[in-house]
């Protein structure tokens, strides 16, 4: 996707396996409304190319992704245009935003890989969440959220979820890996090499069987009310949201102003 300021996407081995990369390094890869669309459309770009077999979603600097994006030119530009919207114009949006995509990365049927370096915080959980796989430099560290995608139970377990969003703190990488969210942890220096060996092994194999493992192991979640608990919990979020009362939010803030969620500034004084 030749100069896409927000996405890079290129293939390697043999065209076998696609890396796309958020790359709005200068604002932490926050996740804004214009990223996460070129992002579907990187995704969509691998999912039609025949030859692409595995995924790999990464992100450019010293972090994979510090989340929601709250004051960034992109997120000025986004409740510029939304200011002063009802509850039933938001709906839509923000689930067309924080839901849909999500889900959409998870049922893509080619395996998909997330490599984790530095901050996954809320908004960065629920993206690498979407994913397959998850893999993690030592120096990763996670915070989950119960906003929108709310994937966290499914991702480690009702009781542990939470235990975790109780505490509000930070997971190291080790931590995420003993709780089932990150499948293995590697010197930073070794994390690229080993995702790549790891997705050249999967990219071998036959397409048609990785596409039935993955459709039967959805299967069984939505057995058990997946994509129903997901949008259950996104209306319980919106509805939230629209209590003056609650806590700040992106559609809330001042224009103009970068504001840390308050459990964002909770955590970093629980590490």
């Amino acid at each position: 996707m030749p100069g896409d300021p927000r996405i890079r996407y290129e293939t390697r081995h043999e065209g076998t396996i696609a890396v796309v990369s958020l790359s709005r390094e200068r604002y932490r890869n926050a996740l804004s409304q214009q990223l996460m669309t070129e992002l579907e459309s990187a995704f969509d770009e691998a999912e039609a190319d025949d030859a692409v077999r595995v995924i790999i979603l990464r992100g450019d600097g010293p972090v994979f992704s510090a989340g929601h994006d709250l004051g960034s030119p992109d997120a000025i530009e986004s409740r510029a245009l939304t200011g002063g919207e009802s509850m039933g114009h938001r709906y839509p949006r923000t689930r067309a935003m924080d839901v849909d995509p999500h889900l959409r990365f998870r049922n893509i049927p080619k395996p998909t890989i997330a490599m984790i370096h530095g901050h996954c915080i809320y908004a960065a959980w629920m993206l690498a969440s979407s994913m397959d796989v998850i893999f993690a430099a030592e120096d990763a560290q996670f915070l989950a959220t119960n906003f929108a995608y709310f994937s966290v139970p499914w991702d480690v377990g009702a009781r542990r979820a939470k235990h975790l969003l109780f505490d509000d703190r930070f997971l190291t990488a080790r931590e995420a890996m003993e709780c089932g969210f990150v499948q293995d942890v590697f010197p930073p220096d070794r994390l690229e090499a080993e995702t790549m060996a790891y997705a050249e092994r999967v990219a071998a194999k036959d397409p048609f069987q990785l596409r039935m493992i993955k459709h039967s192991v959805h299967q069984m979640q939505e057995m058990q009310g997946f994509t129903a608990h997901i949008m259950s919990s996104y209306s319980d979020r919106m509805v939230r949201a629209a209590n003056t009362d609650a806590p700040i939010t992106q559609e809330q803030s001042e224009p103009g102003k970068r504001r840390l969620y308050t459990s964002v500034e909770r955590a970093r004084a629980n590490r």
